[in-house]
């Protein structure tokens, strides 16, 4: 689950990082009422959605005036926001943040992330942040500095030393420095968070530390114990498939391609899309049912798939172990009945009950391809899907 920019600011303030005064606005009205709460001469209009690269995208102004904090928050709302991370579509601006305008010094950039390969939080630092940060690691790598946690012993101060170092934070803000990292640390682990990004942190003209701009992003699984975060959820910034998907307990990711997956197991999922895309097709979404999916759960799934008008074709991709074939069966006959299927459908079951399963396909009606194994599905589906648009 990812938060806006006020939110996540919000949270690190309650760890003792130092965040820019500002307050979230849905009309120009109100958001010249926080520019004059907040006073001062210099504001900056920053749009409010779920992606990174919103200043390239015309998603940050300065304003020198109530008048042009007005304006410019009118020209915001409503707009749609195309960034490299929003994808063509973009996103739309429902509400902006207005903020109090800083006196920047420098831009560095600092992260924290759960990291498998270390199987340790790390930290994750640059003295180059900013809008070009992505340039930064594709082209100079050995800029950025990695620096884990031991999870046993936790956050020590040489932690926040060397990030200072090799961030070249000045001698005199490395006591700062450090307060930063440790409230970052503890802002990371008690909101069980997998990501928090500063981007930039800055120093200013003035030798102050401060979060210029905060992004993070939190396990689903934890939400439950942390209902303070969950009441943050934006779902008009998430995709309404993936979101009607999770009400069903389902894991689904809509991707681009034309041709739907239902499978059982995280792994079988991702190895069911990469042979879709060997045997020259393209996968519509990922979408695994669990290993304890009953008759509805799986008549949900399909529809959801078929919920996606780019869907041409459907591959069902079966391993029944705690799952049963002839329950993967049941639900992929009344769901095609239900929806009046109109694509071509390929199934392969193994495991648990699967010549039930099979018998049951075979006896339907309907028009499903049985397959004997997982690349026998992916070119019976690929195939049909090419026969069905030529």
């Amino acid at each position: 689950m990812n938060i806006h920019e006020y939110q996540a600011k919000s949270v690190l303030a309650k760890f003792g990082v130092a965040v820019p005064r500002g307050g979230v606005a849905y009309t120009p009205a109100e958001a010249e009422q926080v520019a004059q709460s907040l006073g001062g001469a210099l504001w900056v209009v920053k749009a409010q959605i779920h992606a990174g690269g919103r200043g390239k995208a015309g998603g940050v102004k300065l304003a020198k005036s109530l008048d042009e904090v007005k304006r410019l928050t009118q020209e915001m709302l409503g707009m749609v926001l195309v960034t490299h991370q929003t994808g063509p579509e973009g996103k739309e601006v429902k509400r902006v943040y207005i903020e109090e305008g800083s006196d920047i010094g420098s831009e560095l950039y600092l992260s924290v992330v759960l990291d498998r390969q270390y199987s340790a939080i790390t930290f994750i630092g640059c003295k180059d942040g900013g809008v070009d940060i992505e340039e930064v690691a594709h082209k100079t790598p050995e800029r950025i500095i990695t620096v884990p946690v031991d999870p046993a012993a936790g956050i020590q101060p040489h932690h926040a030393r060397s990030l200072a170092f090799g961030m070249q934070i000045p001698a005199e803000l490395h006591g700062d420095f450090q307060k930063m990292v440790f409230g970052f640390y503890e802002a990371f682990l008690k909101t069980d968070a997998s990501q928090v990004e500063i981007n930039p942190l800055v120093i200013t003209k003035q030798n102050k530390l401060i979060a210029l701009d905060a992004k993070f992003n939190f396990d689903d699984n934890a939400l439950f114990r942390q209902p303070e975060i969950a009441e943050m959820r934006d779902e008009s910034e998430e995709d309404p498939l993936e979101l009607q998907a999770a009400k069903f307990g389902l894991s689904y990711v809509k991707m681009d391609g034309n041709i739907g997956c239902m499978v059982n197991g995280a792994g079988l999922a991702m190895a069911t899309m990469d042979i879709i895309k060997l045997y020259g097709g393209e996968p519509a979404n990922f979408l695994d049912v669990g290993g304890g999916a009953n008759k509805e759960k799986v008549t949900e799934a399909f529809k959801l798939i078929l919920s996606d008008p780019n869907v041409e074709g459907i591959l069902v991709n079966i391993f029944g172990g705690i799952m049963r074939c002839d329950i993967i069966a049941e639900g992929v006959i009344a769901a095609a009945r239900e929806v009046s299927l109109s694509v071509p459908l390929v199934v392969r079951l193994a495991g648990t009950n699967v010549e039930l399963g099979k018998k049951m396909l075979a006896t339907s009606g309907l028009p499903i391809l049985a397959a004997d194994d997982l690349a026998d599905a992916a070119d019976k589906i690929t195939s049909s899907v090419k026969k069905q648009a030529a």
